[in-house]
C-alpha cells in the first residue's frame, strides 16, 4: 500500500483545530470557571499547543514529533475528566478524540514521510 504522508498530516491539523477550538471554547464560553480567571485558564491549557506549531505548520520532523508528545497530555487531561465527571462527558470525549487524531496523524505522518523531507 501506498499511504501519502500529506493525508496523515492532515488528520493531524484537523485533529489540531479541532482541539483548540474545543479548548479556546470549554474555557471560555461553554463552562467557564469560576475559581480562577478566564486568561489563566487558556494560558496554562492552549499555550503548549502553540509551541510547536510553527513547525508543525511547515511539516517539520521535529515539530510533529513535539506535536505528538504534547497531545498525550489532552488525552490524559480527556480521560481524567471523562472519568471525574458524572453529568458532563461530551467536552472531554471530545478531547480524547480530537487528541488522537492529533496524536496518530502526526506519528503516521513521521512513519511514512521517511527522513526526505
Amino acid at each position: 500500500m501506498n499511504f501519502k504522508p500529506v493525508y496523515f498530516h492532515t488528520v493531524a491539523l484537523a485533529g489540531f483545530l479541532g482541539l483548540f477550538t474545543l479548548l479556546m471554547l470549554w474555557n471560555t464560553v461553554l463552562t467557564a470557571s469560576s475559581q480562577f480567571p478566564v486568561a489563566f485558564m487558556l494560558l496554562i491549557t492552549v499555550t503548549p499547543l502553540l509551541l510547536p506549531l510553527r513547525g508543525f505548520l511547515d511539516r517539520n520532523r521535529k515539530s510533529c514529533a513535539w506535536m505528538a508528545y504534547i497531545s498525550l497530555i489532552y488525552f490524559i487531561h480527556g480521560s481524567i475528566e471523562a472519568y471525574a465527571s458524572t453529568t458532563g462527558r461530551l467536552y472531554p470525549l471530545l478531547e480524547i478524540i480530537l487528541s488522537l487524531m492529533l496524536f496518530f496523524g502526526t506519528t503516521l505522518y513521521l512513519r511514512f514521510s521517511g527522513k526526505h523531507e
